[in-house]
């Protein structure tokens, strides 16, 4: 199998010279990644591969695993877990960090849980969810290492399910962690719509019997038009921490900070660094949704070729005072050998420009194409054979 590569010429975009430098920005924290989702250009990059504590932000992992469990059936949100008495005594008072204010024997469901996980940071909240699903937390840790595996995170490893430190068992990167907000976003959008943008939660009980209800800490939710996620992160190891995540006109991005000095230096960050993401990029469109970008060659199937087809609307990321010069590529492993099912990932789209990393988007199959019988090989063989 060899690598096919079509490259695309665009006459019209191809008018001007890009000019224009990629936007500058000196990002206040000792880390700092953005990445935009749309088209899969990296916006930003400092230190993005850096091994860091996550802090509270481990707990996109915890969260994610449990949408991903809800998505395929094997967990509810009205499925309840008691709340163990041991685990009220380790995570119950000042010393034990942010809480939800569970109670020793009280019974809480996934739902309520996971709100206290994504909304409250609850760390409480991540101790009894990881029991109730898989025993013991450590388990349940098995299981968001497993999931790191197969999203690719590549230099991340959790050792609690709430990132409470742990002598650097649990470490992360900021290009990973952007890497699981995509996850999160792309792969289970319902629970995340449901959850990530909430802006208060109320659990718990004051000493008097009123009600205790908590502000979300995403600093830019409010701030930023389209904000809806993700998660904050702060201990005295990993400083002040958050990765988020917006989406307007279309684009969405991801932004990851980490290692601020202070609670208000976050936030100042973090709205700072999201405003410039949208502000001095452009999103120009390719492709949109269902269009045939490219054919690619079919081996032993009913049909000799498959067109390559946008699974969403295609743009490229540039700077916003750019022109539109741009190269584009399609490339994919070929032939492709039959059966290919209809929207299966089958070839990328890369788009390059003199001022960006490669953008790289995905292109999907745009009919299913069965595996041929004997006389269909055949055929298809004299076909080829003789034009």
């Amino acid at each position: 199998m060899n690598k096919s590569v079509a490259v695309l010429l665009f006459t019209g975009l191809l008018a001007q010279p890009l000019t224009a430098a990629a936007p500058p920005y000196t990002s206040e924290a000792p880390i700092a990644y953005m990445k935009d989702l749309s088209s899969g250009a990296v916006l930003y990059d400092k230190g993005g591969e850096t091994k860091m504590p996550p802090a509270s932000m481990a707990k996109m992992m915890t969260a994610h695993v449990a949408f991903r469990l809800i998505q395929k059936g094997e967990l509810k949100l009205d499925t309840m877990f008691t709340v163990r008495p041991e685990t009220w005594k380790q995570w119950h008072g000042p010393a034990a960090g942010s809480t939800m204010f569970l109670s020793a024997g009280e019974q809480v469901s996934v739902e309520n849980l996971l709100h206290g996980i994504v909304t409250l940071s609850g760390n409480d909240a991540c101790v009894v969810l990881a029991e109730g699903i898989a025993g013991t937390e450590q388990a349940f840790v098995a299981l968001m290492n497993e999931e790191a595996k197969r999203m690719g995170l590549k230099n991340s490893h959790f050792g609690t399910s709430n990132g409470w430190p742990d002598e650097g068992v649990t470490y992360v990167t900021a290009e990973d962690l952007a890497k699981l907000a995509q996850g999160t976003i792309e792969e289970t959008p319902d629970l995340y719509k449901r959850f990530y943008a909430t802006r208060s939660f109320t659990w718990g009980k004051t000493m008097g019997g009123a009600d205790i209800a908590q502000g979300n800490r995403n600093p830019i939710l409010g701030k930023i038009a389209g904000a809806d996620g993700l998660k904050t992160g702060h201990t005295e190891e990993a400083g002040y921490g958050f990765t988020g995540s917006a989406e307007q006109d279309g684009r969405r991005l991801v932004m990851v900070v980490a290692g601020l000095g202070s609670f208000n230096g976050r936030i100042q960050e973090s709205v700072r660094f999201m405003d410039w993401g949208f502000k001095a990029w452009k999103a120009q469109p390719l492709f949109k949704k269902g269009a045939t970008v490219e054919t690619a060659d079919v081996q032993l199937g009913s049909a000799t070729s498959v067109p390559l087809v946008a699974p969403q609307n295609l743009a490229v990321t540039l700077p916003r005072t750019a022109s539109t010069n741009i190269s584009v590529k399609v490339v994919y492993t070929g032939p492709i050998k039959a059966p290919i099912a209809k929207g299966q990932k089958i070839a990328d789209l890369i788009v390059s420009t003199p001022d960006t990393p490669p953008q790289v988007m995905p292109l999907v199959a745009g009919a299913d194409v069965a595996e041929a019988g004997m006389f269909g090989r055949l055929w298809n063989g004299l076909k080829s054979l003789f034009g």
